[in-house]
Parts: C-alpha cells; sequence; structure tokens
C-alpha cells in the first residue's frame, strides 16, 4: 500500500475547499535554525503532538495539549511540532492554534503541504515554522513553495529521504533540512536511512526524523545530525519529562 499517494489525493481535495487566510500572528517566536547553531553541545530535539498515525492507527487521541507542552518546555525542547492533518493523523489546525497560544517556543506546522494556503493558514494559526516534503512536490513546487514561505517570515523544513533528495534540498539553499527515516510510501522506519545521509551534510542544520525510542538511538545520529524530531515515542510515555530529557543526549 502506498500511504503517500493516498494521502497527497486526499490533501488535494481538502485544499481545493480550504480558503485564504492572511492574518498576522501576535507572537514573535525564535528562529530555531539559529538556536541549534549557537548550541551545538547537545542534540536538540523537537517534540511532536501526533495523535495517530496511518500505520499505528490512534496513538493518543486524547493528549492534553496543555500537559504536553509544558513538560516539553520543561525537559528543554528546542520546538514543538505539531500535525494538523485530519483524515491520516488525526490532528487539525485548532491544535496548532491552541498549542501557539500556550508556548513561545518555534511552533512547525507538520502537513503534507501542497498549497500556499496551506502556509498561510499555518502562519495564521501561530506557527514559525513549515514542513516541506520533497517527495511530496516537483522541483518547481518545491521552489515555489519554499520562497513562498521565506517570503511570509517562516523558517522552512525541507524534508528528505535520499540522497537525490537531500542534495535538492541543499540546491535550494535550505538552512533546516530533514532526513525522515520513514519510507512514506510503506511507513517502515529504519534509523539507517539518516545513517547513511550523515556523511553529505554541508553547511546546513540536519535533523533526524522519526524511529527513536532510546538514548542508544539518538546517539547513533548525533554524530553529525543536530536535532531529532520526536513523535510516538513522546506521545506515548508515562513520563514525558524524564522520556524527553534523555533522549537529548550530549554531541561533544
Amino acid at each position: 500500500m502506498n500511504f503517500l499517494t493516498q494521502i497527497i489525493e486526499t490533501k488535494q481535495k481538502e485544499v481545493a475547499k480550504m480558503t485564504t487566510i492572511t492574518q498576522t500572528p501576535s507572537t514573535k517566536r525564535p528562529i530555531l535554525a539559529t538556536q541549534i547553531k549557537e548550541n551545538p553541545k547537545q542534540i536538540h530535539l523537537i517534540g511532536e503532538i501526533k495523535r495517530a498515525s496511518p500505520s499505528k492507527g490512534t496513538i493518543n487521541e486524547s493528549v492534553d495539549l496543555k500537559t504536553q507542552v509544558t513538560r516539553y518546555e520543561q525537559a528543554g525542547v528546542s520546538a514543538i511540532s505539531v500535525l494538523t492533518d485530519p483524515v491520516f493523523f488525526q490532528g487539525s489546525i485548532d491544535d496548532l492554534k491552541t498549542v501557539a497560544n500556550l508556548t513561545t517556543l518555534p511552533l512547525l506546522c507538520k502537513d503534507f503541504i501542497i498549497d500556499e494556503k496551506q502556509i498561510l493558514r499555518a502562519k495564521a494559526a501561530g506557527a514559525s515554522i513549515v514542513l516541506l516534503i520533497v517527495a511530496c512536490l516537483s522541483a518547481k513546487q518545491l521552489q515555489h513553495l519554499f520562497t513562498f514561505a521565506t517570503a511570509n517570515g517562516l523558517e522552512v523544513l525541507v524534508e528528505t529521504h535520499d540522497l537525490i533528495e537531500l542534495q535538492q534540498a541543499q540546491a535550494l539553499g535550505a538552512t533546516l533540512i530533514g532526513v525522515n527515516n520513514r519510507n512514506l510510501e510503506t511507513f517502515e522506519v529504519s534509523l539507517t536511512v539518516s545513517e547513511r545521509l550523515a556523511p553529505y551534510k554541508k553547511e546546513h542544520v540536519l535533523i533526524s526524523e522519526s524511529g527513536f525510542k532510546t538514548p542508544e538511538d539518538v546517539q547513533r545520529v548525533a554524530a553529525t545530525y543536530d536535532g531529532i524530531l520526536v513523535g510516538e515515542t513522546l506521545m506515548k510515555s508515562s513520563d514525558i519529562l524524564t522520556t524527553a530529557k534523555a533522549l537529548q543526549v550530549k554531541r561533544i
């Protein structure tokens, strides 16, 4: 089953019904890339709000957003990611708005973005970072949406899955580049994806996404990667604070 094809087909229908929103949020958030570059001694953690996934089903549907955000802040996460896809991840733009009102941390809108309207909606909801997935976009779309997002004052996390996509992100001039250990077609996860791409890092902030359960997992990428994005492990944890702190391993 090709999950990515299903998701994009559904997303196109969702976007077709979406109105354009141009509201400017009042909260000014730190620049994630700057924070990471200025503090290189430990892995930076992006804690995610993730209710469900296509492969795992429900993860934590009834999450208390205030508690989750509070624990993330107490653990010293560098940013918070919020999944806003309603069909496959049970997220919503309202989750993003709620989290935006609870924290001043950098805030990532995690979705399958294929249109300018989604970027404007994310900004209006309080996001300071948007995700662009290379596998979801043509080269022309990627360039256009990257330029559009940065022109609107947003950071862009450009997500890649293999060397060709990583090189596309580098050619784009992206400051934040993600390597997703999850195959978006099968949703299988392997940290070897990040390990395989580690030698090709250049002068950008590199984030490894998905598959981290233990500090030992994080150590596998800590020498090269600047940060990790973790959803399921933190959403399932009975002690979010302890789990989140443990994943922020030392790099130097």
